[in-house]
């Protein structure tokens, strides 16, 4: 690994939850690491945040690992679906596909309420991580589980943690930092 893209979620931005401290923790092992701001709750469409990821300097290429938390690992997908590289890995939390019942629906609608290439998704990523939470507020994990199985993953369960926010006491994320010290 030799950069690392970090994607946040429906209304949060680059310097909240985990984000942060796993980005200290990569640079101080010689990572890059790309956060884009993306917009969110005004703006948040698939198509604009792709213009905001294609306005970064730096390509995905077979040296990047993904981090998506939320609608950041539903983003992932359709990352995945377009690129012609593949990653070393990908890292989902609270990740998930179609209606989960909630307010954030609309919002998430142009990235979660479509068909996903799974076979095409699978083959632009060596390994695929995918974190849930059976306390997780907003995302049942039904939805964690069934992406899991899509990419034929292993689910990560975590009791407790919540949607992996700072809501959920994560400002930290131990057991994701666990799993990317493999790529370093």
């Amino acid at each position: 690994m030799k950069k690392a893209f970090i994607f946040h979620g429906t209304g949060a931005g680059k310097y909240d939850h985990w984000f942060p401290e796993i980005k200290k923790k990569l640079e101080q092992e010689g990572i890059e690491v790309i956060r884009p701001e993306f917009p969110t709750p005004e703006g948040q469409t698939l198509e604009n945040w792709k213009k905001v990821l294609d306005e970064q300097d730096k390509e995905i290429d077979e040296e990047t690992v993904l981090i998506g938390h939320s609608t950041g690992a539903v983003f992932i997908l359709s990352v995945l679906e377009e690129i012609d590289t593949t990653v070393e890995a990908s890292f989902l939390i609270s990740g998930f596909t179609g209606k989960l019942g909630i307010e954030f629906d609309e919002l998430n609608e142009t990235f979660a309420e479509k068909e996903f290439d799974f076979e095409k998704i699978k083959a632009s990523s060596k390994e695929f991580f995918v974190f849930h939470s059976e306390s997780d507020p907003y995302v049942p994990l039904e939805k964690g589980a069934q992406l899991a199985s899509d990419l034929s993953a292993n689910l990560e369960l975590i009791a407790g943690a919540g949607h992996f926010n700072t809501e959920s006491g994560y400002t930290d994320f131990p057991e994701l930092w666990r799993e990317l010290q493999r790529f370093i």
